[in-house]
């Protein structure tokens, strides 16, 4: 990483700067009743995002608008924000996925994109009972090796303490929580801010999956950036689709063809910031490497995330959320307050969507720069580094908190969203800028459904 000085001013972009900031009110009572701060990590992340959208339009009007941050919303959109209307989507898991006891511990296998590496190993059928009796004969760190070996995902659950001495868990805790690189100034996009819309005329590009990502740019798309997002013609979510499509167009892209990755060459020359989440490497294997995209686009903001972290030896790990909780010791811990015995996770995916929140805050941080002073900037997060930020806030009893009011028809926008499976509902937003009252320009719509081409804003 660079040590420039605009590098060093970001590396305050922790959490409590923003929440000790006087134009920073945070609303409602309750909790989630936890074992860790999971309502103080969504408020903090949100509130992040929503402080450098303040100031990305104090810059052009001379004045923040004052930041608020509703606990209890932001408690439900970490678990689901849309209220559909006589449907219901797909279940987001596969029936195979889970824990499992192994000989020595337990073992969580991820099989929604990743259950033939998990069968391959087990040499059993893709059925609950059949993959516990497979599972039980081995041990859980050699099951983890070869699962992960053969291209597929899982987890063994460790403690904090062995997390921390872990290589990989030493590597995250030496990490920055965004990874900032910063360029040579190049000429501020000469771009007008609107006061509904503040980023309107700017292009995302999106190719993200999942949760993290696309809850990222389906902020920066409520408040007036065109979204493109991009997914291969392989790729399907049935489960959260019409949750993580909102606001966004969805086209399809099959990079392994010369002519669709000319496609994307030339979306990335005219893009402003581009969302991914591709293992380290990955990219640059299809030819769009750091150098490759500065070279397409040297006004390109580029915002990346990956699991384990950007350094050290899981580096090239696939990964979730739930994976990450078991491996740094949130679930170990969970399952021992709780005098349980069993593990669970937690009920939420906090760390995706905690981590797609702050991807949006650098986003718009990293354009307010390109905007005020024309530098170009990076960003690099990672599941497993925002999880430190959650492991600090462990408890050791949950006495006495108070859970969250009971969800309401008040708690619901009252505008009706047109999606492609039937009508629905959002949660209002969880934050409010000043007087700004934005709404999304497309309804939820299904993967591959748009031209890989950009939009023309009215």
């Amino acid at each position: 990483m660079t040590t420039d000085p605009l590098v060093e001013v970001r590396e305050s972009f922790e959490l409590t700067d923003f929440m000790a900031s006087d134009s920073f009110n945070l609303v409602g009572t309750g909790d989630v009743p936890h074992w860790f701060d999971l309502v103080g990590l969504a408020t903090q992340t949100l509130g992040a995002f929503a402080s450098c959208l303040s100031r990305y339009i104090g810059d052009e009007t001379g004045e923040c608008p004052a930041v608020g941050v509703d606990r209890r919303l932001a408690a439900l959109w970490t678990i689901y924000s849309i209220r559909p209307k006589g449907w219901a989507p797909q279940s987001a898991w596969n029936p195979v996925g889970g824990d499992y006891r192994a000989k020595d511990g337990w073992i969580r296998v991820h099989t929604n994109h990743h259950l033939k590496p998990v069968l391959n190993v087990l040499h059993c059928e893709p059925e609950k009972n059949s993959v516990a009796q497979a599972i039980s004969n081995w041990d859980a760190e050699a099951l983890e090796d070869a699962i992960v070996g053969a291209g597929g995902c899982a987890a063994v659950m460790r403690s904090i303490e062995e997390w921390r001495q872990h290589p990989q868990g030493i590597a995250v805790a030496q990490a920055p929580l965004i990874d900032w690189q910063t360029w040579p100034s190049v000429d501020p996009k000469p771009a007008a801010v609107s006061s509904e819309l503040p980023l309107k005329g700017l292009r995302v590009l999106d190719l993200t999956r999942v949760i993290a990502g696309p809850s990222a740019s389906r902020f920066l798309s409520l408040f007036g950036a065109d979204v493109l997002r991009i997914d291969p013609p392989f790729w399907e979510e049935p489960g959260i689709a019409a949750e993580m499509t909102l606001g966004k167009r969805c086209a399809g892209l099959d990079l392994r063809k010369k002519s669709d990755r000319e496609v994307l060459s030339t979306l990335v020359q005219s893009a402003d910031v581009l969302l991914h989440g591709y293992r380290p490497g990955a990219l640059a294997k299809l030819g769009f490497g750091p150098d490759d995209l500065r070279e397409l686009n040297p006004k390109l903001i580029d915002v990346s995330l990956c699991a384990y972290g950007w350094t050290g030896p899981w580096s090239q790990r696939r990964g979730f959320d739930t994976l990450v909780q078991m491996s740094c010791g949130m679930v170990d811990h969970a399952m021992a307050a709780a005098k349980e015995s069993e593990p669970e996770i937690l009920p939420f995916a906090i760390l995706d969507y905690s981590t797609g929140f702050l991807m949006a805050a650098a986003a718009v941080e990293a354009l307010r720069q390109r905007k005020k002073e024309g530098w170009v900037m990076s960003a690099k997060l990672s599941l497993a580094r925002t999880a430190d930020l959650l492991l600090r806030t462990k408890r050791n009893s949950i006495d006495g908190a108070k859970p969250f009011a009971p969800e309401t028809k008040e708690d619901l926008d009252p505008r009706i969203e047109q999606t492609e499976w039937g009508q629905a509902q959002r949660l209002k937003l969880p934050f409010r800028i000043g007087g700004l009252n934005p709404t999304w320009r497309y309804p939820a719509g299904p993967l591959r459904s748009s031209p890989a081409t950009w939009s023309q804003f009215d």
